[in-house]
């Protein structure tokens, strides 16, 4: 990451931004492709809506990346790459300045403005929206964000003005080093005002679809599929191959393969855990392991007994064999995880708490003598349920973590599994004692994990809070170099690992099988990639 930039040097910099050819499908010279250019990817569950300020999690922000586009995006190799906007300025690190590229449009055919990026980011912090990130502009540091958000301000009174139909001005309290990272996220995509306000919450049926990006949806059927055709309008229709995607909502890893198998999809949402070794034998390299900017972990809900106590959340957490899960029950090149964020991220490395590297007795005695000081022990166990989100991979390391708890603390954790948009809901009304949840880093910055439990953040579902913590965030946010800023990050994950909010598990990678004949395939490292960039070989 970048510190403070003087006006003339980012200005610069954004227009030579201009002179490196925007991402899309890069076909190498030579290559035939199929006559039929259509995709098929699983996409792991039944997406909760297709509205982009409403929505939280990959399953989502995977359709919406190829159905909207952003003002800007962010390459593999951390560039910023131009989109609606094809060019920007900054003066003193607080006033950024967009400009839309000329005659863009909805796929219905009429023009995006920049009253509509204002209008869309209104909504976003609206808060009858209750968007899961309303917060999102906050942390971005834009004027008035987090007010709004929290009922304090209008939502006109938002940091960001349309100067004419094609420019957009975004003002800031301070410089935020991860600004323009963080503006490429799927919720701060435009949306099209008179389609929200005819349609209502009907506005993202096939039938009344209206997006930016380079596909547009024209069929949704529930708990089977989602189909995108080529978005002939988009901007950079030129450069897509691909004519058709569909997206599929299959749960079952085992079904996944077993479709993969037999030709119906071409790039799975995953590879279960107990197959993985199996495959990499019969199928080479068409299974695909990478890492991700993604960590794995038990939240709890902080506000409710015995857990609103961090001595019994510590305790837990200690109890954890987290080796074992990422070794055994997972062996696919995950590493145990004791920070919420990542080890190495954003240019920085953070440490793990002291007790991730005692011996095993020496943490499983300390836990025990927190929950008995808490009030659990062999005469009065400590007993509670365990929610996860219906999948194999999810089950096996629940099963896990319950059987090492019983093992190790005497403690019983009661199995409980949802379908992924019930756990949500379950998950926002504060229902649960513990639940298994992930994150994938929407930038590459340590802030887009650890904000999520900053006090009244809308992502903050454990309601954890504690001034101290959201101090240290706000000093990092301020930083102006890298090392200030870790510094600050790592203070953050010291009082994570002291008061618990969460368990971290094990940080991801992520295995998917792909056919031999799609090309273009690099996801990102959250694990992205958009459809636009792929094409289909000759096969």
């Amino acid at each position: 990451m970048k510190g403070k930039r003087s006006a003339g040097v980012v200005s610069v910099l954004a227009l030579s931004v201009m002179a490196i050819s925007v991402q899309a499908a890069e076909v190498p010279a030579g290559t035939k492709l199929a006559q039929k250019q259509e995709l098929v990817r699983n996409n792991g569950s039944e997406p909760a809506t297709l509205d982009p300020h409403k929505v939280e999690s990959d399953v989502e922000f995977n359709i919406i990346t190829d159905t909207f586009d952003g003002l800007i995006a962010v390459r593999k190799d951390g560039t910023i790459e131009p989109r609606l906007a094809e060019r920007w300025e900054n003066k003193d690190g607080t006033v950024w300045v967009f400009h839309l590229r000329p005659g863009i449009t909805w796929s219905d055919g009429e023009p995006i403005t920049a009253e509509d990026v204002v209008w869309s980011w209104r909504r976003l912090v609206t808060p009858d929206i209750a968007s899961p990130y309303a917060s999102y502009p906050g942390s971005m540091h834009i004027v008035n964000a987090a007010d709004i958000a929290e009922g304090k301000k209008s939502p006109d009174t938002l940091g960001v003005k349309a100067l004419d139909d094609n420019t957009v001005e975004v003002t800031l309290t301070q410089p935020t080093a991860a600004f323009l990272n963080m503006l490429a996220h799927p919720s701060m995509v435009p949306v099209d005002k008179t389609a929200v306000e005819r349609f209502g919450d009907r506005w993202t049926r096939p039938e009344h679809f209206v997006g930016s990006g380079a596909y547009r949806v024209v069929d949704w059927k529930v708990n089977e599929r989602v189909v995108g055709e080529r978005n002939t309008r988009y901007w950079d229709n030129a450069h897509t191959v691909i004519n058709k995607v569909t997206w599929l909502a299959v749960t079952s890893q085992t079904a996944d393969v077993n479709r993969y198998k037999a030709g119906e999809i071409d790039i799975t949402y995953s590879v279960p855990l107990n197959q993985y070794a199996q495959l990499k034998k019969s199928l080479g390299s068409e299974v695909h392991t990478d890492p991700q900017l993604a960590t794995y972990y038990y939240e709890f809900n902080t506000t409710k007994a015995p857990f609103n106590d961090p001595r019994v959340r510590r305790a837990l957490n200690m109890g954890l064999d987290k080796d074992i899960i990422a070794e055994k029950v997972l062996g696919q090149g995950q590493r145990p995880a004791w920070l919420i964020s990542q080890p190495e991220i954003g240019g920085i490395t953070l440490k793990n708490p002291d007790y991730a590297s005692w011996p095993r007795d020496k943490r499983l005695a300390e836990a025990k003598r927190l929950l008995n000081e808490a009030g659990f022990n062999e005469s009065h166990p400590l007993k509670f349920n365990l929610l996860y989100n219906t999948m194999e991979s999810h089950q096996r390391i629940a099963i896990a973590a319950s059987s090492m708890w019983k093992k190790n603390l005497g403690v019983q954790a009661v199995l409980q599994n949802q379908e992924w948009k019930t756990m949500l809901d379950t998950m926002h009304t504060g229902n649960f004692d513990a639940v298994r949840y992930a994150w994938i880093a929407d930038y590459d910055d340590a802030s887009t994990f650890l904000n999520n439990f900053r006090t009244g953040n809308s992502e903050n579902t454990s309601l954890y809070a504690n001034p101290a913590y959201d101090e240290t965030l706000l000093n990092a946010a301020k930083a102006t170099d890298s090392a200030t800023r870790g510094k600050y990050y790592q203070q953050a994950e010291d009082i994570l690992s002291t008061d618990v909010p969460a368990i971290p598990v094990y940080h991801y990678v992520r295995s998917q099988l792909v056919k031999p004949y799609v090309g273009g395939f690099a996801p990102d490292a959250m694990g992205r990639f958009a459809t636009k960039d792929l094409y289909i070989k000759a096969h």
